[in-house]
């Protein structure tokens, strides 16, 4: 069975398209008999996503360090379900059980988590793939910023080789797919 990471927010946002977004992620996890491995929490859209998951018939994996078991209201229904003691620990556990990376709108943990991935990818240690899901445009401002990186030299531009980008879960569907075969 493949696993995909879901990196997104905590929060569900201000548009109904992501929450949207995140329901539809989950049932095509399921429908695809992939594995969601995601940060435990029955909040946001991680609840949301999480949830349209496991009522699709699908597999989850759940990952949350000790001390957001109260914050993120840790959903401990999961078919794996790890509490650790720390968020680099969280997001190793999470990372090292994935085949790959799909980010929908989130705030700095998404990033952070993003920016993790993309840097050891980066640095070749590993090869999985990393697709944003650029729901309604949310992600634009961050690509940009990766132009800019590449731009003023800080970057080669082989970096951005490294995402893909969807805007829609069709598209990020599709992207998986070639990733897996």
């Amino acid at each position: 069975m493949k696993s995909v990471c879901v990196y997104c927010g905590s929060r569900s946002g201000k548009r109904p398209a992501y929450n949207l977004a995140a329901e539809k992620r989950g049932q095509m996890l399921a429908k695809r008999d992939w594995r969601l491995v995601y940060g435990a929490g029955d909040v946001g859209l991680m609840g949301t996503v999480a949830r349209s998951t496991q009522l699709a018939g699908g597999k989850t994996f759940g990952v949350i360090p000790e001390h957001l078991v109260r914050w993120e209201v840790g959903k401990s229904d999961l078919d794996s379900y790890i509490v650790t003691e720390t968020m680099h620990e969280r997001k190793k556990v999470m990372f090292m059980n994935a085949d790959a990376v799909l980010m929908l709108p989130g705030g700095g943990g998404s990033l952070d988590e993003f920016f993790e991935a993309l840097t050891w990818r980066q640095l070749g240690l590993h090869q999985k793939h990393i697709v944003l899901l650029d729901v309604e445009g949310y992600w634009q401002p961050l690509i940009a910023l990766i132009d800019h990186f590449i731009g003023e030299g800080f970057a080669d531009a082989s970096l951005k080789d490294y995402i893909s980008v969807a805007t829609t879960v069709e598209e990020a569907e599709a992207i998986l797919e070639t990733a897996f075969a």
